[in-house]
Formats: C-alpha cells, sequence, structure tokens
C-alpha cells in the first residue's frame, strides 16, 4: 500500500482527525487556554504557592465574552473554569490572583468554587490556608459556608492528623453566634473520627448518642468509626453491642464498606473470635466475602476456620463464597475439600452453594461431573437458578461440546427456567464461537422476537460471526445499531477490537482509523489488544511498512489530553514491550500525570514540618 499525495492512509486521516478535534478543543477552552498562556508568560509571575505583587493582565473582553448561565453574570463561568484549572494543576499563586480580580469586578461568588479550592489544599497538605480561606468567605467574598464547605475544611485537617485542632476548628465553627453550619452525618463521622484517635471514647460515644436528638440517625460508616475505637481500647463486648445494635436499627455492613477498609474489618472480627465474643452471621460473613472478592480466598478460609474452633458455625453462604473463590484462584482441590467438609458438620447445601460447585467444576473443565452435581441438586430439591444452568452451558461450551450446551438449553424449560438475556447471550456466543452462525441468528430473532433485549455480549458475539463469516457490512450495522442502545448495550472494547481486527484484514484501514476516532470520542480507552491490532497492520500491510511508534505516541497524547491517564500509560506499557520508546515530550507527560510532583513535594514539606515541631 503506498503513499498517496505525500502521506499513507493512516497519516491523512490522523491529520484530518487532529485538524478536527483541534478545532474543538479551541471552540470549548480557547478563552481560558489564551489566559492561562498569558499568565504562565507574565513577566511579573511567581513561583507556585507564593504570594503575587501584581495581578496578571486579564483581558475584560475575554472575560466578557462568555454567555450568562444561571446567576452568573457574563463572564463569571469563564473565572470557574480557571478556579477549577488552577485549583487542579495546584498553581495557588495564579488561583489568588483570579480571586482577587473576581472581587474587583464585585463579582458573585458560589460555594461550590470554594469546595474545589478546598480539595486542592487537601490534596498539597495545605490545612492552614483552608481554615483562612473558610473564615474568609462570608467576609472577604460575601458567600455564607455551609455544612459542605465546613465539611471540606474539617476532613482536611483530620486528614493530617491535627485532630485537637479539628475539634477547636468544629466548636469555634458550629457553636458560633450567626452560623448557618448546621452539622450532617458526615458532620458527626468526622467528629467521631478525630475523637477517637485521640482515644477520647466516652466522649465519642457520648457524641454519638446525641446524633438522633440533632436529627442526624448514624450510618454504617458511624458505627464502624466507633466500633474501631472500641476495639482499640478492649472494649470488646461494647463493640459486639454496638455491632448488634447497628444490625437492629435497619444498617447493614455492605462488603463496599469493608472493602474499602477490609484489614481492618478483619482486624476487628480476629479481636472479637480471641474475646469469644462473635458478631452474628450476617457481619462475619460479609467479610468473608470481601476477602474472596479481592482474591484472598484462603486468608477468608483461615479466618473461617478461626471462628469455628471458637465453637460458632458457618452457615451456607459463606461456604459458598469461599468454594467459588477458591475455585476461581485455581485452588480446586481445597474448593472440594471445603465442599466434603461443610457435609460433614452437617451443613446443608442450597441452590447458592450448588451453583459455586458447578461453576467451579466447569471452570476446571469438567462439566460432566458437573451434570451429576445438577442433578443431584434437583433430586434434593434445590431448583437451579440463572447462575447454575449459565454456569453449565459455558462449561460445555468451553468443553466443545456444543450439543449438549443447546439440550441443556431446551431442558431448561421443563424445570420452570425462563429464558432470559443472561442465557441467550451465552448461546449465541458459544454458537458463533463454534461457528454455527445460522444456528446463532435463529436465537438472536427468536431473542428479539420475545422482547428481550440483548446486552454487549450477546450484540458483540453476533458481530463477531458475521466478520467470521466476511459479513463486515452486515456486522457494522449491527454495530450502529449498538450505539442507539441502552448503556449496558453499549459496545465496548472487545467490540471495537472485533471490528478494528475485520477491517484490517481487509485492508480498510482508513474505516480502521475513523472507528478508533470514534472510540476515543465515546470514552472507550484502547487496550493492549487494539495496539497488537494496529501495530502488526502498520507493519505487514503498509508499504514501506511502520513500526507503529508514531502512531502509538500520538495516541498516548490523545489520551493525555482528555485526561485518561490510565488508558494512556497502558499504551506506553505496550510501546516498551515492544521497544518503541515513547518521544521525550510524550515520556515527561506521562510521568507528570502518574507522579503528581505536587503531591512529591508536599509530602516533603511535610516531613519539614514534622522535624521543626
Amino acid at each position: 500500500m503506498g503513499k498517496v499525495n505525500g502521506g499513507s492512509i493512516v497519516e491523512r486521516t490522523s491529520q484530518r482527525k487532529r485538524e478536527k478535534e483541534k478545532m474543538s478543543t479551541m471552540a470549548r477552552l480557547g478563552v481560558i487556554n489564551t489566559i492561562c498562556r498569558g499568565l504562565s508568560s507574565f513577566p511579573g509571575k511567581v513561583s507556585r504557592g507564593q504570594g503575587s505583587s501584581q495581578s496578571p493582565p486579564l483581558s475584560d473582553q475575554l472575560f466578557n465574552s462568555t454567555p450568562q448561565s444561571g446567576s452568573f453574570r457574563l463572564g463569571d463561568s469563564t473565572f470557574y473554569s480557571l478556579i477549577r484549572h488552577y485549583a487542579h494543576t495546584a498553581d495557588f499563586a495564579s488561583l489568588d490572583n483570579v480571586l482577587c480580580r473576581m472581587k474587583l469586578q464585585n463579582r458573585v461568588f458560589i460555594e461550590k468554587c470554594f469546595l474545589v479550592i478546598f480539595k486542592a489544599y487537601g490534596r498539597a497538605h495545605l490545612p492552614d490556608k483552608a481554615v483562612d480561606l473558610f473564615h474568609r468567605m462570608s467576609h472577604d467574598f460575601h458567600c455564607i459556608p455551609t455544612v459542605k464547605s465546613f465539611n471540606s475544611v474539617l476532613n482536611v485537617i483530620i486528614r493530617e492528623g491535627f485532630y485537637h485542632r479539628a475539634l477547636d476548628f468544629y466548636n469555634s465553627s458550629v457553636n458560633a453566634k450567626n452560623t448557618n453550619i448546621s452539622p450532617n452525618v458526615l458532620t458527626f463521622n468526622l467528629l467521631l473520627k478525630a475523637l477517637c484517635k485521640l482515644g477520647w471514647v466516652d466522649r465519642a460515644v457520648e457524641v454519638f448518642r446525641e446524633m438522633p436528638l440533632r436529627k442526624c440517625p448514624p450510618d454504617v460508616y458511624t458505627y464502624c468509626t466507633l466500633m474501631d475505637g472500641l476495639c482499640k481500647e478492649d472494649r470488646i463486648d461494647e463493640a459486639v453491642f454496638l455491632l448488634d445494635e447497628m444490625q437492629t436499627e435497619g444498617c447493614f455492613p455492605s462488603p463496599v464498606i469493608f472493602n474499602g477498609k477490609l484489614d481492618k474489618a478483619v482486624s476487628l472480627l480476629d479481636r472479637m473470635v480471641s474475646s469469644n465474643c462473635i458478631p452474628n452471621d450476617v457481619t462475619y460473613g460479609t467479610i468473608i466475602n470481601g476477602l474472596v472478592k479481592l482474591g484472598r480466598a484462603e486468608d477468608a478460609v483461615k479466618l473461617m476456620t478461626a471462628v469455628q474452633e471458637r465453637g460458632y458455625g458457618v452457615n451456607e453462604y459463606v461456604y459458598s463464597a469461599l468454594i467459588s473463590g477458591l475455585f476461581k484462584g485455581g485452588k480446586s482441590e481445597d474448593a472440594r475439600k471445603l465442599w466434603t467438609q461443610m457435609m460433614e458438620k452437617g451443613c446443608k447445601p442450597n441452590t447458592v452453594v450448588y451453583s459455586a460447585l458447578i461453576d467451579g467444576l466447569c471452570r476446571e473443565g469438567k462439566p460432566n461431573e458437573a451434570e451429576e452435581v445438577l442433578s443431584e441438586m434437583i433430586d434434593k430439591g434445590c431448583t437451579p437458578n440463572a447462575y447454575t444452568y449459565s454456569s453449565l452451558m459455558k462449561g460445555f461450551f468451553k468443553a466443545g461440546n456444543s450439543h449438549k450446551a443447546v439440550q441443556l438449553w431446551k431442558d431448561m424449560a421443563e424445570h420452570e427456567c425462563i429464558h432470559n438475556k443472561v442465557y441467550y447471550s451465552i448461546l449465541i456466543h458459544g454458537l458463533c464461537e463454534v461457528g454455527n452462525l445460522s444456528k446463532a441468528m435463529m436465537v438472536w430473532r427468536e431473542m428479539l422476537e420475545k422482547g428481550c433485549k440483548p446486552d454487549a455480549v450477546a450484540y458483540s458475539s453476533v458481530i463477531q460471526g458475521l466478520c467470521n463469516a466476511g459479513s463486515i457490512e452486515e456486522a457494522l450495522k449491527l454495530f450502529h445499531e449498538m450505539l442507539c442502545q441502552e448503556t449496558e448495550s453499549q459496545p465496548d472494547v472487545v467490540t471495537y477490537n472485533i471490528l478494528f481486527n475485520a477491517l484490517c484484514n481487509q485492508n480498510s484501514i482508513s474505516h480502521a482509523i475513523d472507528l478508533l476516532n470514534g472510540m476515543l470520542d465515546r470514552a472507550c480507552d484502547p487496550d493492549i489488544a487494539t495496539c497488537n491490532i494496529f501495530l502488526r497492520t502498520l507493519r505487514e500491510k503498509l508499504d514501506p511498512p511502520q513500526d507503529g511508534m508514531e502512531f502509538l505516541d500520538e495516541l498516548v497524547i490523545r489520551l493525555l489530553n482528555r485526561q485518561r491517564v490510565f488508558g494512556a500509560s497502558r499504551i506506553v506499557q505496550v510501546m516498551l514491550q515492544n521497544f518503541l520508546p515513547p518521544k521525550a515530550s510524550t515520556w515527561e507527560r506521562v510521568v507528570q500525570e502518574l507522579c503528581k510532583p505536587q503531591k512529591v513535594q508536599a509530602a516533603i514539606d511535610k516531613c519539614w514540618r514534622n522535624l521543626d515541631s
């Protein structure tokens, strides 16, 4: 494939896209970029974080050129954009200049501007500046702070470990005359954290009991904070009582909460176990499930064993989580032993446990054995659910026995199991994988006729089948249909990679590039497979061949311009693996985004403060 009019198809298509992006970017951010360039080149600009002796030359015309938005005057939206920009980059000198300019022009200050700044001070470990700005809000900027601003500053102080100061800030702000601060649940949670950190647990309990009187019922975080404080004081009985009270009041510890502080939750449970104070099944079951989801099934088994050694039983839901986790972690032998142990201890398996075993056996490539377990399950009066059948269907397809998978699909009706989109997706995917496109399309049509909306898996499977059969135009029609669907049916990177591969194999490289541009516009990041497809194409389909370095380097820049740092760093990883070093400027941008130098500087500053104190 030669060059046409001085450039390859890839180069020309990329150039068109760059020009388009440049125009759209300037349309959205032209005013801000102009101002920022003016600030950065201004002769009187001082170093970041220091005061400025004179204001930067901000053009009145620029701030009067934007439309009105709500209660904003003309240009106010531009000021807010600048505040966000400088807060994000920790350019506090320029940030102060913007606030001064707004004050001089009698602009209306709204609270969300200050919330952005408080967060920036927190990231930069500058609690003093956060407190100072909070106190200046009403006097200097005529913006009355609410509990949102108060909580934001309180959080900054506590994160720095200044617990005494946090309590002083609370007392002086909440109890002050003419205050607009009405504490909410988050306020009390932060207050309890500070009290517990100081070891003032009795005072924390008093505040906790006052919360309902202040019309702020405790949430799960409140309970967990106080329980942690009690356990650190070896007041285990009170912690267990509080745990039972929490669930009596309808607050249940979710896996999300424990997975945020799982090690602390495990430590809490260990203390309870050693003190013969075990919480109920829901609590330790949640912790065990959290360990399993993080790939720590073996740790979860040890925890369960410790609970059992103290004479406490374990229910079937805990067993199902552990068996499933062990199978997924490749510990099939341990999973089978746990199943045997469960039976020996007289714990009757339910549908959830049976399904976990069936799924594990199918993952091992033993669907026939899993089918025997299904028969036993039905004989014992346990009704299979969607997870049971879907696991077994996938197991037979994986083993190459598509006939058995289809037969299982037919048998499901006998057990009054309604065909839903999960089953349809698995069946369509399996049939397309074995090349039986005609039967897959029959199932597809049946699915649509029954009013069952296909998900992304079903769409992608049919698109893959059509591409394999050479019907790329039909595949693209289906893809464009996906773009009009709901979120769960939107194309993901797998869908795009299927089409990239098919188009590149047909030498439709320009079409593939256009599709890649659309993918980026839809906030879908390329993955390793995407990079490899285009690398292979550039090396094998172009004349002369290209190594792909410039192509991937440009892709990194485009992702960074969209603030998608993870996607950009993943492509850099691919480049390094293929001995394609990024440009020095690109590498510098990636490092800056990943390392955030201001965080490093803040850590150094904190060390100096500790040495001085």
